[in-house]
């Protein structure tokens, strides 16, 4: 079986499209919610790959925290 890796360009974009996605999630929940909680644990997962990546979270993150 072939396995076939992200570049990097793709592995970016993956994880930015979730990001936002992940956002608009959490502004639907309460933010005293077990959901919430949960989405904000993988929300700060991606902001620490993200910088990682280089990447200016300053127009892409809604929640801000």
């Amino acid at each position: 079986m072939e396995v076939l890796e992200m570049s990097e360009k793709e592995m970016m974009q993956k994880n930015i499209e979730e990001f936002a996605r992940l956002q608009n999630y959490m502004l639907l929940v309460e933010k005293d919610s077990a959901a919430y909680k949960v989405m904000k644990d993988r929300y700060i997962e991606l902001k620490v790959i993200l910088t990682a990546f280089g990447i200016n979270l300053t127009e892409l993150d809604k929640i801000k925290e």
